[in-house]
């Protein structure tokens, strides 16, 4: 698919926009303010794969934490400011990568300057963020609801305040819970301007029903070529988000490494409990960040199994309470039923481990 063209900015070691491939973004959940149950979960998302993480840094106790959460932690984090410009000058001071706010709520345009100059002399990024569900007073009496073209011409005229102060490492996000909403709005804005995009569906829902309307809104999106950074927001554990937006990007090939896991639907042939072992062997992997591509194949019955588990880095291919493991298109063992995921697992592990292609 040809991609949008865009500025590249950098959050970090992290490219964003241009040619840079798509990054993966992930938000906290914990108090700010308490450092070690910050820094935990940071270290946990980047295990799973997150590129850039993002925290909300509500008052001041919020910014004297941030030193320490950088100390602990590898990728670039985002301040997420709101109102109070000192805010954001204080987490400019202490360190942090980027910065998520709105120059028109956080006070008038001597205050925007301060943070705009403070912004541009360590050369930090801000993501304006405009979301349906808080969109500008005026906008909403002269649109009566959001729409594509209200989330667009609040987004612009956040832009309009930072161009005027000659600053342009900017990103844009135009988020909402309505996935037709969100993507006219993304696909209005992407023919407006050539800044890059943050993608995500915003009070997405649960890990079920969130993964699939942040696969549907974004994968359009992504599909189509438009969006350089993404976040999938679900209620819950944040890791949960990494997992389903690795997904999304390799499903589209957009991202190679990590495993690719395939299983048949079942049928009547299958003889042996495919379900249960799917899910066993989906959940064992959900913990394992590959820096290369490897598919893992589960399949139910001598029909397509075999065929679909040989063509696999690792399969089963089901039979009668047992079952056949593959590895790189030969049979290595057959084992009951029983016994199949733990040596499927334990192959993967040592290939991982390995580092073998």
């Amino acid at each position: 698919m040809k991609r949008r063209k865009t500025r590249q900015i950098q959050v970090g070691a992290v490219a964003i926009g241009g040619d840079a491939p798509i990054s993966i973004q992930s938000m906290t959940n914990t108090d700010t303010r308490d450092v070690a149950a910050t820094v935990a979960q940071i270290k946990r998302l980047e295990e799973a794969g997150c590129d850039i993480v993002r925290c909300a840094v509500p008052d001041r106790e919020g910014v004297e934490a941030l030193p320490r959460i950088l100390e602990g932690i590898k990728i670039p984090l985002i301040a997420d400011i709101h109102f109070d410009y000192r805010l954001a000058l204080g987490a400019i001071a202490a360190g942090v990568q980027g910065l998520r706010l709105n120059p028109g709520n956080i006070g008038g345009q001597e205050r925007v300057q301060k943070v705009v100059q403070a912004a541009a002399a360590r050369d930090i990024p801000i993501r304006i963020g405009v979301n349906g569900g808080s969109l500008e007073k005026e906008l909403l009496e002269k649109y009566g609801h959001p729409t594509p073209e209200a989330l667009v011409e609040s987004a612009m005229g956040h832009v309009g305040i930072l161009e005027n102060l000659h600053y342009n490492m900017i990103k844009i996000s135009l988020k909402s819970s309505s996935i037709p909403l969100m993507l006219a709005a993304y696909r209005l804005l992407a023919e407006k301007t050539d800044y890059p995009l943050h993608l995500g569906v915003t009070e997405a829902g649960t890990l079920k029903k969130g993964s699939i309307k942040s696969a549907v809104g974004i994968g359009a999106l992504l599909a189509e070529g438009i969006g350089d950074t993404i976040r999938v927001s679900l209620t819950g554990d944040p890791v949960e988000e990494i997992f389903v937006a690795r997904e999304i990007l390799r499903t589209l090939d957009l991202r190679k490494e990590g495993i690719e896991f395939i299983s048949c639907p079942t049928c009547g042939r299958t003889q042996i409990d495919l379900i249960a072992i799917a899910e066993q062997v989906e959940e064992s992997l959900k913990g394992m960040h590959v820096p290369f591509p490897i598919t893992v194949a589960v399949m139910g019955c001598v029909v397509n199994g075999p065929g679909e588990a040989r063509e696999a880095d690792f399969g089963i291919a089901g039979g009668k309470g047992a079952g056949l493991l593959f590895k790189k298109g030969e049979v290595i063992k057959k084992l009951p039923e029983d016994q199949l995921v733990q040596a499927l697992i334990a192959e993967i592990r040592h290939f991982c481990q390995e580092g073998h292609r």
